[in-house]
């Protein structure tokens, strides 16, 4: 069976490409890998049959890219809901669209997939409204935070969690590039998902610096900045983070200390080190299973395909979801908490209390 695949966004990371990780003359041209688009056109299991976006212009530029017909492409996402018969909908909107996008998606398509794009939202409460209407559908939310969807995390996550490897961790530093909601919400869902764990306490910093209205040519006042703090997770583990980096400086490292051992994770520059705790010395060892380190030009491009296939097992109800929105909530709380810390001057309990679950931070 072929599954029928619908995009709502028709931008970079739904398949047009993306500046700084693609050549300028190729956006709009070639079809990428790393995409949504790409991730489906490498399944034999699914189809991309419809695209929807405001932007006519942009619109035309998806079809010519990926060779759909004018008749599958749609300037109102709710016509295609309502005229495509669809299984999965990815949302690739900016991240303040994506409660509209995935509710109506759930609400007018009925399909028994949403794959959206990372952050999963600009609130809490938006998220929650998702993660509950999704439920209410009978659909898999499914969060693109493409780490998740590499062989080597989905590896070290068995070792940290079955097979023990770091012991019960004590401390964890972590640091990546601004800004917290565009960039920094893969380093702490990589956090949380290590760690399995949820914020419990968390004292933030903004610096209220951005990059994006630059590299994106935006042309609106966003919230969104580099930042970070302490948190305190609910398994007691202590971690720093900070993600005040400009981009060309940045590399996404994190620490862990355990009782059992030690863990270096440096994804920029490729480079995975373990040492095992043995009678008070450290030892360093490969880690089992892992051959070399994650990197962005080998696991990250892969995620999507990797990604799209994960979708197709959901489908065929073969899996658990690996990505789930409830996932997507822990790290989005403790963004939202240091932009509360660093206005309230306190800090923050998550989960957050009723009204700063409202509190919205501004995206692309």
């Amino acid at each position: 069976m072929t599954y029928r695949a619908g995009i709502i966004g028709a931008g970079g990371i739904a398949g047009l490409g993306i500046l700084g990780m693609h050549d300028e003359e190729d956006i709009g041209r070639k079809k990428f890998e790393a995409s949504h688009a790409g991730g489906y056109a490498a399944t034999d299991d699914i189809e991309l049959v419809a695209v929807s976006d405001v932007d006519a212009e942009k619109l035309a530029t998806f079809g010519d890219a990926w060779d759909l017909p004018e008749d599958a492409l749609y300037t109102d996402h709710e016509a295609m809901l309502a005229e495509e018969s669809l299984d999965v909908v990815s949302v690739c909107t900016p991240s303040y669209l994506h409660h509209e996008h995935v509710t109506d998606a759930v609400d007018i398509g009925n399909p028994d997939v949403v794959w959206c794009e990372k952050p999963i939202a600009s609130s809490v409460s938006d998220a929650e409204e998702m993660i509950e209407a999704c439920e209410e559908g009978d659909a898999e939310l499914l969060v693109n935070h493409s780490f998740r969807f590499t062989e080597k995390l989905e590896r070290l996550h068995e070792l940290v969690h079955e097979e023990g490897v770091l012991g019960d961790v004590h401390s964890v530093s972590a640091q990546y590039r601004m800004e917290l909601l565009r960039n920094s919400t893969h380093l702490l869902d990589t956090l949380v998902y290590l760690l399995d764990a949820r914020a419990e306490s968390v004292a933030g910093h903004i610096t209220g610096e951005n990059e994006a209205v630059d590299s994106l040519d935006a042309d609106i006042d966003v919230d969104d900045a580099g930042g970070g703090g302490f948190v305190v997770m609910d398994d007691g583990t202590f971690t720093t983070v900070d993600c005040t980096v400009p981009r060309a400086d940045s590399s996404m490292t994190l620490s862990f200390v355990g009782s059992e051992g030690k863990l270096y994770m440096n994804n920029d520059d490729g480079e995975w080190r373990y040492w095992r705790l043995d009678d008070g010395e450290h030892v360093e060892e490969p880690l089992p299973g892992i051959e070399g380190a994650w990197t962005w030009d080998e696991d990250y491009r892969r995620a999507f395909p990797n990604a799209a296939a994960h979708v197709a097992e959901l489908l065929n109800g073969e899996a658990e979801n690996r990505s789930p929105g409830t996932d997507a909530l822990r790290s989005l709380e403790i963004i939202v908490a240091f932009y509360i810390s660093e206005h309230s001057g306190g800090r923050i309990d998550v989960p957050l209390a009723r009204p700063l679950r409202d509190v919205t931070i501004t995206s692309w």
